[in-house]
């Protein structure tokens, strides 16, 4: 009733902009200080972790807060961890932070330790799969 239509050909189709055809990043998924996870923990972005988690942790990036606490293994290809891990950590870049408590083996391609982090368990170097040769005919 109030609307004005264009007649124009193509008028009012969408159409795909540089902008609009980005994908915009994923907000990180907050696990807040109240709040206790019972079970695994699994997402392809971003999860900042300041409450518990009893089960293990599978993401893409996972951040620890002062506050946070898993028990169970910790799974990411970036992991910065503040709070307490109890139990094994894997990925390829892992930060300890001088706030940081960590029971468990920690593998890795780059691990970093602040001073004043508490770290009891091995650490372990990522095996790469062994390249594969073509034999020659």
């Amino acid at each position: 009733m109030f609307s004005k239509q264009d007649s124009r050909p193509g008028a009012g189709k969408a159409t795909a902009t540089p902008e609009s055809s980005r994908r915009q990043p994923k907000v990180a998924s907050v696990i807040s200080e109240d709040l206790v996870v019972s079970g695994g923990l699994t997402s392809e972005g971003e999860v900042h972790v300041e409450g518990k988690v009893h089960g293990d942790v599978r993401v893409a990036r996972l951040t620890l807060g002062e506050t946070g606490v898993v028990e169970g293994s910790v799974v990411a290809d970036t992991v910065d961890i503040r709070g307490t891990v109890i139990g094994p950590i894997t990925g390829k870049v892992v930060r300890l932070f001088a706030a940081s408590h960590v029971e468990g083996d920690v593998t890795h391609d780059q691990l970093s330790v602040e001073t004043g982090a508490y770290f009891e368990g091995r650490s372990l170097k990522l095996q790469r799969p062994p390249a594969v040769e073509l034999a020659a005919e």
